[in-house]
């Protein structure tokens, strides 16, 4: 493949990585509902934990997780899930969550070199280790235990975001996406199925289709067709019927209503997401920069 070939196909890898990271970091409520006994709290602590993450309040949301790792050491998703806080405080950071980076194909691409953090690079991997063992060890015994399944496919998939986003090693990343992709599979044939993880396939159908069709031929995953309208629609059921998804589908449809050159579509569920979560700062940043678009000088959404 030329360069110029590859920079479309490296932008797919960072759009897909970035969705599949939020998709799978809130997995664990679903997951905590299937399994009985001592999960009651631990899902508890985990909804906390994520009210939290909302409201980047990152360090809060560690406290938390370190309680419960106390009370529930044998867990594996308390500490995929803090291991989603490290990375999330680092893309925040290094300002790679602002819905300006997925609009822009060329930033996305071109980024400047980024300098991680290396005590939180250090923590992230040793957790994710830590995480892992404890995840293994679940399915060595039931090998469809859906803590152990998610914990895997959320470890995997953070690993993955960390490369291709903080590090830049995008290509290097691409045998750890397809395994995080087949762990979303599993966790649809579920029983009960984790349906919100549908929005992982919504958003590789609109991230494969908005590729020239020659590229397509790079890029396979299993059951994707790579159609943009089937992606949205998935996005769309998610965001009205999705039990936990429904706020990321939102915002992944206004990165898709921004990107589709519709403004006022990104200003309404934009819009909403503040009113729902108003101490999220990133919500309130992009909805005062797409109300400056629209309204310059006027009157902006609440």
């Amino acid at each position: 493949m030329s360069p110029r070939t590859q920079e479309p196909a490296k932008a797919l890898y960072c759009w897909l990585r970035i969705f599949a990271f939020l998709i799978v970091a809130l997995s664990a409520c679903g997951a905590a509902q299937t399994h009985p006994g001592p999960t009651v709290d631990t899902e508890a602590a985990l909804q906390a934990a994520y009210t939290d993450l909302y409201n980047f309040d990152f360090k809060g949301a560690h406290e938390i997780l370190d309680r419960q790792h106390q009370l529930d050491p044998q867990a594996p998703m308390v500490l995929a899930i803090k291991c989603a806080a490290y990375l999330f405080a680092e893309l925040d950071r290094l300002k790679i969550l602002e819905l300006d980076f997925f609009t822009d194909d060329d930033k996305v691409v071109d980024r400047r070199k980024l300098i991680p953090d290396p005590v939180i690079r250090q923590k992230f991997f040793e957790t994710v280790a830590e995480s892992d063992k404890l995840a293994y060890a679940r399915l060595a015994v039931k090998p469809d235990d859906p803590d152990g399944l998610l914990a895997l496919c959320m470890t995997t998939g953070l690993v993955t975001d960390y490369a291709a986003l903080v590090e830049k090693r995008r290509f290097g990343s691409f045998a750890l996406a397809k395994k995080s992709h087949i762990w979303a599979k599993k966790l649809l044939a579920l029983n009960p199925p984790v349906v919100d993880a549908y929005m992982t396939f919504g958003t590789a159908e609109y991230i494969v289709g908005s590729l020239p069709f020659f590229l397509r031929w790079f890029v396979h995953m299993d059951s994707v067709e790579g159609s943009k309208t089937k992606g949205i629609e998935e996005l769309t059921l998610v965001s009205q019927k999705g039990k936990y998804y429904g706020p990321f589908a939102r915002m992944l449809l206004a990165v898709i209503a921004l990107r589709e050159k519709r403004p006022e579509e990104a200003e309404r569920l934009l819009a909403g997401l503040a009113r729902d979560y108003p101490e999220n700062p990133l919500i309130r940043k992009e909805l005062a920069r797409v109300n400056r678009q629209l309204h310059p000088g006027g009157a902006v959404s609440r």
